[in-house]
């Protein structure tokens, strides 16, 4: 299972041929278990303009495995993005210590294109697709 960050969702939507993208494209192909969390599907849906994009998009992301988050999920996140200050790594979006913190409480990979991902890999748990 892989858990497919806002970022390659974006860019696939977009039409993007980025490698991330490629990648995303061989895991539906292959009909590898793709998942979001609430943060995800709500960064997602967020940036969708027109009501009918809205309405396919959620129905097409409502088919992936969704992955709660429960209060130690947040609790994580919180401790990821302190531990990183610590180490002088500044993460610019703390939501991004969230969505770590799902991938590394499930033991899965994430497939992104955000490069704090990458620091936060360097110092944590956190397995990079």
């Amino acid at each position: 299972m892989v858990l497919v960050d806002t970022s390659v969702w974006i860019d696939l939507f977009a039409g993007r041929n980025e490698s991330h993208v490629m990648s995303l494209q061989e895991l539906i192909e292959s009909e590898e278990d793709l998942s979001l969390c609430g943060v995800i599907l709500a960064e997602v849906l967020l940036g969708i303009r027109s009501d009918a994009d809205f309405t396919k998009t959620k129905e097409y992301l409502g088919d992936l495995i969704f992955l709660p988050m429960r209060q130690a999920s947040f609790v994580k996140a919180a401790e990821l993005y302190r531990s990183l200050r610590k180490k002088g790594v500044s993460i610019r979006k703390p939501v991004d210590c969230m969505i770590a913190s799902v991938a590394i409480e499930y033991n899965i990979q994430l497939l992104h294109n955000d490069r704090d991902f990458n620091h936060i890999a360097r110092h944590s748990k956190l397995r990079i697709f």
